[in-house]
């Protein structure tokens, strides 16, 4: 494929594997094993960096200290040679000893900046920014790559899942995966709207109304957007929840998958508590994220003990 040699261990397409889950069989794309840094959503949305045709010598982001598209994007940049420069809310306890995503894209060199410091020298409004930057050499890639050269890794993802849907002679697949920025969802929607399949999402990151103001702020045509489905009840992000941390380990013990510890309990908890999706055969997206785990672990050990 276009650019997978510009990064080492690239694996496409992802294969896809059958499991059964409290009962329910599912189909789960495992995007996770894409590579092993930049597995998952964000292997897809930053495929568009693999062979981007402009000069580059400072990529440039932003967003939480913990995120999976920091990790990803240090590991490119350090890959292509290029300077990592990051925005975030600074937390002196958290940088004292930085452990997961955090630690490795320090280990990759990112230069680190405060968040403040951001809307000055960008000029942007951060919290629906979703355009890339491009001036003099510094590429800008807004938080968690929602941007629309996401679309050119994510139309791949669409293209394998009916390739995959066609050998498996299933005429129409309900598709779920949750969201935070909603972009994989609605490119993924957006791709595959001339087909039978359909899209469902959940929000992880805030509710509905602010997923639906997302795939606006990309894309203003409403026909092709996802289905949004609302969890069971509302979990603030990244709060612990002893329900999440326990369907979480429930999945890796019955299924022998390890999944994200941030979106994947909650779409889960989700898909168990909704009918919406009994009418078609159903494929699960693993989003990848696995590297952020450890902290997650480390916070819920702190707070609860030994679960």
């Amino acid at each position: 494929m276009r650019g997978c040699s510009r990064v080492r261990g690239l694996s496409l397409p992802s294969p896809t594997h059958e499991l059964t889950f409290r009962g329910q069989k599912f189909s789960l794309k495992r995007d996770d094993l894409i590579h092993p840094v930049i597995g998952g959503n964000k292997a897809r949305k930053l495929f568009f960096l693999f062979d981007y045709p402009k000069h580059i010598h400072t990529l440039v982001s932003f967003g939480s200290l913990h995120s999976n598209a920091m990790a990803a994007l240090s590991f490119i940049a350090k890959e292509r040679g290029w300077h990592f420069r990051y925005y975030a809310k600074l937390d002196q306890k958290t940088l004292a000893a930085p452990q997961g995503n955090l630690a490795y894209a320090l280990e990759n060199g990112m230069e680190l900046r405060n968040i403040a410091r951001l809307e000055q020298e960008w000029q942007i409004a951060k919290n629906l920014h979703s355009a890339t930057l491009y001036q003099d050499g510094t590429l800008f890639v807004p938080e968690g790559a929602r941007c629309a050269e996401a679309e050119i890794g994510i139309a791949l993802l669409a293209k394998e899942i009916e390739e995959w849907a066609k050998d498996c002679k299933l005429e129409a697949v309900n598709i779920f995966l949750p969201s935070g920025t909603g972009t994989t969802a609605l490119f993924l929607s957006k791709a595959l709207a001339h087909t039978p399949h359909r899209v469902y999402t959940v929000p992880c990151v805030g509710d509905a109304n602010y997923l639906q103001e997302q795939f606006l702020a990309l894309s203003p045509d409403v026909s092709s957007h996802p289905t949004i489905l609302e969890p069971p009840r509302k979990f603030r992000f990244g709060r612990l929840y002893r329900e999440l941390y326990a369907i979480w380990h429930e999945l890796k013990k019955n299924t022998g998958v390890t999944f994200d510890l941030l979106y994947d309990p909650v779409a889960f908890l989700t898909l168990l508590n909704t009918d919406k999706l009994s009418d078609k055969p159903l494929l699960y997206i693993h989003q990848g994220g696995l590297m952020g785990n450890p902290t997650m672990i480390a916070r819920y050990k702190q707070k609860f003990g030994r679960i």
